[in-house]
């Protein structure tokens, strides 16, 4: 294999420029031509391609966000601008192609894979909700930019004795709301994976009132639905003060962190390491420290799940 490309898809995460540092560098390193293709499979479809070099990628481990923009597809979902795109990198003479993004973005990989083109997945979302491996990239990111932002909130909630509502990101996925809320001790822990009683949530808020506490933290995983609705749901159920944060998109930006910096890293040389190999129609992922590939048919074949034994554990330490 002499020519690849690489394209980042769906949402952005911190350390997706990581990862594009990581495939040019280390197929430069192997003598592989590398071409950037520009706002994701819109851009490939419309020839919106560069050929990248050392200096290409310099200066980028560190930055949020993707030098090769994002963008969603609509047309690209269709037989004939999967057939576009396929004409587009034969033009090119791109073999291989690395595409890092969520399950949106593999699911072109496999289509792709499918019509002939050598593809490689590597998982690259805040959410954490990609089945096969145990980290994707740009999560820890997420994950200490929500705790940064509840240990502020605790300050203002112990200043003014209030109940707030954290509402994250993560789609239907908890992995964020339940990482944060365990490290950073909230009352309770709301995730679209485990079941929750209102009452129950209202107790433990009653429970902590009556030993003298005045103040609680309840983090909301978007998935549950609006922490809005539900801090007023508990203020008529309590009379509590309730005050809602919605942290939104900046949970997506920001520096990567160094194990987001190091996965993606990791995460980029694999992929083209598979591709050298002649791997095609697989994700690339980290289990037990260890990289491995999985098919890509397999990984998007299996739901999410997160470590429900954080969840009880979440619960016995904030009684």
């Amino acid at each position: 294999m002499k020519r690849i490309g690489v394209l980042t898809s769906g949402g952005d995460s911190p350390g997706m420029n990581a990862a594009v540092r990581a495939v040019v560098r280390k197929a430069i390193y192997h003598n592989v031509e590398v071409y950037g293709i520009y706002q994701g499979y819109h851009g490939l479809m419309n020839a919106s391609i560069k050929k990248l070099d050392l200096g290409s990628v310099g200066d980028i481990i560190h930055r949020g966000g993707t030098i090769l923009g994002t963008a969603r597809s609509e047309e690209f979902k269709t037989e004939a601008g999967q057939e576009k795109a396929v004409q587009v990198l034969r033009q090119y003479g791109i073999e291989g192609l690395v595409v890092i993004g969520g399950d949106g973005s593999f699911r072109g990989a496999e289509k792709l894979s499918q019509k002939g083109i050598a593809t490689i997945g590597v998982p690259g979302t805040i959410d954490n909700d990609i089945p096969c491996t145990d980290f994707t990239i740009g999560f820890d990111t997420a994950l200490n930019t929500v705790i940064e932002a509840i240990d502020k909130i605790r300050d203002t909630a112990t200043s003014h004795e209030r109940t707030f509502l954290i509402e994250v990101m993560g789609r239907n996925a908890g992995d964020i709301a339940l990482w944060a809320g365990l490290a950073d001790g909230a009352e309770t822990i709301l995730i679209p994976e485990a079941e929750y009683s209102l009452d129950e949530v209202v107790d433990r808020l009653k429970r902590g009132h009556k030993r003298g506490k005045k103040h609680s933290i309840i983090v909301v995983a978007e998935g549950v639905g609006s922490a809005v609705e539900i801090g007023k749901e508990i203020e008529a159920k309590t009379g509590y003060d309730c005050r809602v944060t919605v942290l939104g998109h900046i949970q997506r930006g920001g520096s990567p962190t160094a194990f987001d910096r190091m996965l993606a890293s990791r995460m980029g040389a694999f992929a083209v390491e598979c591709l050298l190999r002649g791997e095609k129609g697989k994700m690339v992922g980290i289990r037990n420290n260890q990289m491995v590939a999985t098919p890509i048919s397999e990984a998007l074949a299996q739901t999410h799940t997160v470590d429900l034994s954080l969840y009880q554990l979440a619960k016995e330490l904030s009684i």
